[in-house]
């Protein structure tokens, strides 16, 4: 009987669920949907409940590996591991693609992808489109192009990197471990489970081993990494057995049997403390008295009738300071639209864009996930966290 109590699960409308290596890898090679099946069930069931998981999804290096078995490495060990995932990726999301009850779309990420504004909005847009569209995203990094240097690394973390990405409420981390032992329970009988954390600590990260399988590329110290950096993002961690079937049912009914990493700020709160903070582009948008009010409650987007001039030089993806008459602060946030488009859609209906420009990046200049307001309102400045 596992010792580990049952415990609420933080209550969510999107979460990124990452599955590892460990829960899909077939004991003669290849895949298996032995614990994927529970797993596909609980995401029916989300979705069927209104709410939205993006899956980040290891297996295509230990599924290419046994395509291939009989074949030895005969380049570098980057290069090969780049040749088993573009391999093995087919059956990887064949496989989710057999449990799913909606359509599958495969999104690989690059470091570049997330580390250029321009690409990062552009995955970033993807990914709420596909959502939109009650289509289940599989996200995996592009091994196949990636260079090592600059290689996310594991999925564990790319997971933590997608929940920030798509503004997720919830990081599940789906392991062949039940929850973050006090030491690693194979190799130490009085090791004890922590059911909950709610800082990781120096002292927290020591408790984390090594990988301890041949068919991953992470441990618990990469799961306890993504937990931080999710953290930082004011995204909690649900840390939990796959092999349960039992602990995968009670995710959904808002149970959770495994360990919480608790989140120092909410994840409105994390956001829009980078967002008010971060250093912004030296261009303006400046808007009419109608949406410097409309921006004030936090609540609405930027649209394109709202604008009355463009002052300065920014591009797609820049963090922009949006100002009223006389130019007093309204609100910042990343522009969908480079200064020069900006200028040509001004004063027009979102539904010009396309003609306007040729093509259409988003019906927003400036989406209301991605904006904060500067004026000090009140209870609408309130309005803008609930």
């Amino acid at each position: 009987m596992s010792l580990i109590p049952e415990q609420p699960l933080p209550s969510w409308r999107r979460a990124v669920l990452k599955v590892g290596s460990n829960l899909l890898a077939a004991d003669g090679g290849g895949l298996t949907n032995r614990y994927a099946r529970a797993l596909a069930d609980f995401i029916a069931g989300s979705h069927a409940a209104g709410r939205h998981v993006v899956l980040v999804s290891s297996g295509a290096v230990a599924a290419g590996r046994a395509l291939l078995r009989e074949h030895a490495a005969t380049s570098s060990e980057l290069a090969a591991r780049q040749a088993l995932a573009a391999l093995g990726q087919a059956p990887m999301i064949a496989l989710w693609q057999s449990l799913a009850t909606r359509p599958v779309a495969q999104v690989l990420l690059t470091h570049d992808d997330l580390r250029d504004r321009r690409r990062y909005l552009n995955a970033r847009a993807t990914l709420r489109e596909l959502l939109a569209l009650d289509v289940l995203p599989v996200v995996n990094e592009n091994d196949t192009v990636a260079v090592d240097e600059l290689k996310l690394g594991d999925n564990d973390n790319l997971a933590a990197i997608v929940a920030a990405l798509v503004d997720a409420d919830l990081l599940l981390i789906a392991s062949d471990i039940e929850a973050l032992y006090s030491a690693d329970p194979r190799r130490d009988s009085q090791a004890t489970p922590l059911g909950y954390v709610p800082v990781l600590t120096p002292e927290v990260l020591a408790m984390a081993g090594d990988s301890g399988s041949a068919v991953g590329t992470g441990g618990m110290r990469t799961k306890l990494e993504a937990a931080a950096k999710a953290a930082g993002a004011g995204i909690p961690t649900a840390l939990f057995s796959g092999r349960n079937a039992s602990t995968v049912r009670g995710l959904a009914a808002g149970r959770l049997r495994g360990t919480l990493f608790d989140a120092a700020r909410t994840r409105m709160q994390a956001r829009k403390y980078w967002l008010r903070h971060a250093p912004a582009a030296p261009g303006k948008i400046e808007v009419d008295a109608g949406a410097a009010h409309a921006l004030s409650s936090g609540r609405a987007s930027l649209l394109p009738g709202g604008i009355v001039g463009i002052t300065g030089e920014f591009h797609r993806g820049d963090l922009v300071e949006i100002v009223g008459a006389g130019g007093v602060s309204v609100a910042r946030g990343l522009c969908q639209y480079g200064a020069g488009e900006v200028r040509r859609l001004a004063g027009r209906h979102s539904r010009d864009i396309a003609t306007t420009l040729g093509y259409s990046y988003s019906a927003e200049i400036v989406h209301r996930d991605d904006l904060v307001t500067l004026l000090e309102s009140g209870p609408m400045e309130k309005s803008a966290h609930e």
